[in-house]
C-alpha cells in the first residue's frame, strides 16, 4: 500500500490530508499558496500540489492569478444544504434563549460581506419588539451579529477595535447601529469544528434599551457552547465556554 494512502488508526490519510487542506485554506482570508499549504500539512511540495490539483478539479478549491488558493464554488454548494440541518439544531435553543432573556433572539449566517439572519425567535414576554426578521441584512461591520462573525475569524491588522474587544470578551454588544435605541449582543459560532465545511455564524438577542447585557451575556454564551457541542464542534472562541 502506498504511504499516501496508508489508513492511520481508522482514518484514510490522504482524504483526511484534503479535508485538513480545506480547513487551512478557509482559515486563510487572503488565500495560501502551494508552498504555505504544505507547511501547514507537513508534507512535501510535490504532495501538497497533488491535494491542490484534486480539490482543484472539483471545484472545491480554485487559484488567483498569484497562485493563492482559495476555496471554490463546490465548498458553498455544501454550505447552502447545512443550513437546514443547522435551523433544526438551533431553533429549540434559539426558543430558549428568546425566552430566558426576554428578547429577540437570532440566527445570522456570513454571505459574502454581510451578515444575514436566518432564524429568528421572538419572546412571549417581550412588551415591545424589535423589527430583526428572517431575511434581514446588514454589513458585518456593523451590528452584533456581523461583529461577532468577524471576532471568530483569525485575528488580522485591520479589525476593528469592535471586532477585537469582541473576541477578548467573547461576545460583541452594539447600541443603535442598526435601529435607534436596539441593542444587540451576539457571540460567534463554530459549527463543523475539522469537518469539511466551517459555516461562519453568530447568535444573539436585540431588544430596545432595556436589554440586561450583564444578564444576557452568560446565557448567551451557555447557549453558543450548547449548540457548538450539539453539532459536532467546538466553540469558536476558546473563552466561548458554558458558565
Amino acid at each position: 500500500m502506498k504511504d499516501n494512502v496508508r489508513p492511520k488508526g481508522n482514518l484514510l490519510q490522504t482524504l483526511q490530508r484534503g479535508m485538513e487542506a480545506l480547513t487551512h485554506v478557509a482559515d486563510s482570508p487572503d488565500g495560501l499558496s502551494v508552498a504555505q499549504l504544505a507547511d501547514k500539512l507537513q508534507v512535501d511540495r510535490a504532495i501538497a500540489y497533488r491535494i491542490v490539483a484534486t480539490l482543484e478539479a472539483d471545484a472545491f478549491v480554485w487559484r488567483a492569478a498569484n497562485g493563492n488558493i482559495f476555496l471554490g464554488s463546490a465548498v458553498l454548494a455544501l454550505v447552502s444544504s447545512l443550513e437546514p440541518q443547522l435551523r433544526s439544531i438551533v431553533e429549540p435553543e434559539l426558543n430558549k434563549l428568546a425566552e430566558e432573556t426576554r428578547a429577540t433572539a437570532f440566527l445570522s449566517v456570513a454571505r459574502g460581506m454581510d451578515a444575514v439572519a436566518i432564524l429568528v425567535a421572538e419572546s412571549n414576554s417581550g412588551l415591545i419588539r424589535v423589527g430583526y426578521r428572517v431575511g434581514s441584512r446588514h454589513p458585518l461591520t456593523r451590528g452584533a451579529a456581523g461583529i461577532a462573525i468577524l471576532a471568530g475569524r483569525a485575528e488580522r491588522p485591520e479589525d476593528s477595535d469592535e471586532v477585537r474587544a469582541a473576541r477578548r470578551d467573547g461576545y460583541s454588544i452594539t447600541r443603535g447601529q442598526l435601529q435607534r435605541g436596539a441593542v444587540g449582543i451576539a457571540a460567534p459560532l463554530r459549527l463543523s469544528g475539522k469537518r469539511l465545511v466551517a459555516l461562519e455564524a453568530s447568535i444573539g438577542v436585540v431588544a430596545l434599551d432595556d436589554l440586561d447585557t450583564e444578564m444576557a451575556a452568560p446565557l448567551l454564551m451557555n447557549c453558543a457552547a450548547q449548540i457548538s457541542q450539539g453539532f459536532g464542534g467546538t466553540s469558536k472562541l476558546n473563552n466561548l465556554k458554558t458558565v
